[in-house]
């Protein structure tokens, strides 16, 4: 990479270093390891960029910081700020590019990794998700490189596919009345025939006190 270009990329991977150590939750060995792998990957960008060998260490602390209990939207964030990225040296625009592209692919993984409790919230995600490949996939057309593009349209149908798949055998959310105000037991045992779903009643409809459960709510079809 040129003077200049190295000169522009250098803050602007610096800038992902500090947003990425910003949503790491994990404080142990997980976590260590990636704050350490975003701190020497900050440190060294300069010469990494200079020498063109950013690539291997730029991947390894996404893949680490993955790993140390990051929540799918604040590597969303993440993404959001290098979108807002204006470079204007190629190489720079380059590691941008880069950078966005390995945050989508962790969050995918991520995705890949959660747990659904119900065909709504799967469908939640796939609405969330479409926004974010529509503006990667945008910024890979612009730049003309349509090995990129394609990889993440075939990035965005296995994901979808995947949360299609998932989708399939879980319950739906359905609304349920009762012409009074019950215990989550009750509701549990009357909806389900096992009073043990209490939790789920509680959670999914916000209740303060179990014992007062509003007679109209929302609950796993099954």
């Amino acid at each position: 990479m040129e003077a200049p270009d190295v000169k522009e990329a250098t803050p602007l991977i610096q800038r992902l270093c500090t947003n990425l150590a910003g949503i790491i939750s994990d404080k142990g060995q997980f976590g260590s390891d990636a704050r350490t792998a975003l701190g020497d990957l900050s440190a060294n960008a300069e010469v990494l960029l200079s020498s063109d060998t950013i690539g291997v260490p730029l991947d390894n602390a996404f893949d680490l910081v993955r790993q140390s209990i990051v929540v799918l939207y604040g590597l969303e964030n993440v993404r959001r700020s290098l979108i807002a990225e204006a470079p204007v040296t190629l190489g720079a625009m380059l590691a941008r590019d880069a950078s966005i592209y390995l945050c989508l692919a962790q969050q995918s993984l991520l995705i890949a990794d959660m747990v659904f409790q119900s065909r709504q919230d799967v469908q939640a995600v796939i609405q969330q998700i479409q926004p974010w490949f529509d503006e990667s996939e945008e910024v890979a057309a612009n730049t003309m490189d349509p090995m990129v593009y394609r990889s993440l349209v075939e990035m965005r149908g296995a994901v979808v596919n995947h949360l299609v798949v998932t989708e399939r055998p879980l319950p739906e959310m359905l609304s349920y009345q009762f012409n009074e105000t019950l215990p989550t037991l009750i509701i549990s045992q009357r909806l389900y025939g096992d009073a043990s779903r209490y939790d789920q009643i509680r959670n999914e409809n916000k209740i303060v006190h179990p014992l007062f459960c509003p007679a109209l709510g929302r609950a796993l079809s099954f």
